[in-house]
């Protein structure tokens, strides 16, 4: 197993990554959906084997930390049981898939997404983070989540194909979807969109590449609507958590509360026809809580490449965040918690904290040695705050 572990690189549960209080295994719940038993028995694992806690990732998928890499095989093993493991890790890998997690029941979203990860299943020669989306709910939701192939709707409900960085989608019928999908990620590897093993669909259009007249798009997508904020909603109810973490507990008690839990790509769980949830350990169901637009990696101690500790004075700058502000902690320049740009983004350095307004963690930063608790003492520094 130990020759499967590669140091940075995006784990899964076939080929976990080492960090310095043990090995990171990202679980891939199929539809990014999770029926009671597979919640319960995902708490069960992270008590006995992991760290007593989970993670939500911005891909929809859940994480466990902590591993002792002679743990490995018996996850695996209890995963495949309930149903959460793919065949191999070439498998799990393919399988980069968001799914929107305000689908109805009919409308086709999981039936599109689980036949376009049997189709993935053939596919070879994509980078590890080249991923596909499929946000046809009622609405789409997903446009801040990172995709290089989406599926979503025109205004009249039309399904539309659309290349991440196109401005327009291709109409599609249903039971030509998926093959139209699978043309546009060939077209994509054909014209040179992969190097040394990396490439994003954005960035190649970018270039000047223009997808062939049969995947190019005519048609616009409906607008995405904002990200939504914990608490009710129309599907149910959103359960938040501080930095995506979760106890294994406060899992085992939603678990009991509904026959599903659905994972979205905003840290939240959505438990589908609930209007209200108790109080649980770490829970947020407020919309006005600050916690949520924080983000920080684990960092010093617990990851070997963080430069510096993220989440304790990540927590502390909560209290002074402006409303619809986000801010981003990251132990190092991979910037794992947050892919993204954010309002204001802090990134530890061997010289301290740089500081990056309306960016992520690869632009260019504003000032630099920053002290952490300097900046606790004055937000006004990093908030604009008068």
């Amino acid at each position: 197993m130990n020759g499967g572990l590669i140091k940075g690189w995006c784990p899964g549960a076939h080929r976990p990554m080492a960090a310095e209080d043990g090995l990171i295994l990202r679980i891939r719940p199929p539809g990014g959906r999770l029926s009671s038993a597979q919640a319960r028995g995902l708490a069960d694992l992270a008590r006995a084997h992991g760290q007593g806690t989970l993670s939500l990732t911005t891909r929809a998928n859940v994480q466990m930390r902590g591993i002792a890499p002679a743990d490995h095989a018996a996850i695996l093993a209890r995963l495949a049981a309930l149903g959460l493991l793919d065949a191999d890790a070439a498998a799990e890998q393919a399988r980069n898939i968001a799914v929107t997690p305000f689908w109805r029941a009919g409308d086709g979203t999981l039936e599109l997404a689980t036949a376009l990860a049997d189709g993935l299943a053939n596919l070879c020669g994509l980078p590890a983070k080249f991923g596909f989306m499929v946000d046809t709910g009622p609405a789409p939701v997903l446009g801040g989540t990172s995709a290089d192939i989406r599926f979503e709707r025109a205004t009249d409900g039309t399904l539309l194909l659309r290349p991440d960085g196109a401005t327009q989608g291709q109409p599609v019928q249903t039971a030509e979807a998926v093959a139209r999908a699978l043309a546009l990620a060939g077209w994509f590897i054909a014209s040179g969109g992969v190097k040394d093993g990396r490439g994003r669909m954005r960035t190649h259009l970018a270039t000047g590449h223009t997808p062939p007249p049969g995947l190019a798009g005519t048609t616009p997508s409906a607008a995405a609507l904002p990200e939504p904020l914990p608490g009710p909603c129309a599907a149910g109810v959103l359960a938040a958590f501080a930095f995506g973490e979760l106890q294994a507990e406060t899992l085992d008690a939603l678990a009991r509360l509904s026959g599903e839990i659905r994972l979205t790509p905003w840290r939240m769980l959505l438990l589908p026809g609930l209007a209200t949830l108790p109080p649980l350990p770490g829970l947020i169901a407020d919309p006005a809580s600050p916690l949520p637009r924080v983000f920080a990696c684990t960092g010093a101690p617990g990851c070997g490449q963080a430069l510096g500790e993220t989440r304790a004075w990540a927590a502390g700058l909560a209290s002074h965040l402006p409303p619809g502000m986000c801010v981003h902690v990251s132990g190092c320049a991979k910037g794992c918690a947050h892919p993204g740009p954010a309002d204001v983004t802090l990134t530890a350095t061997t010289a301290g904290f740089s500081l990056i307004r309306n960016g992520a963690v690869s632009a260019a930063p504003e000032m630099e040695g920053l002290d952490p608790e300097s900046l606790l003492r004055h937000p006004e520094r990093i908030f604009g705050i008068c």
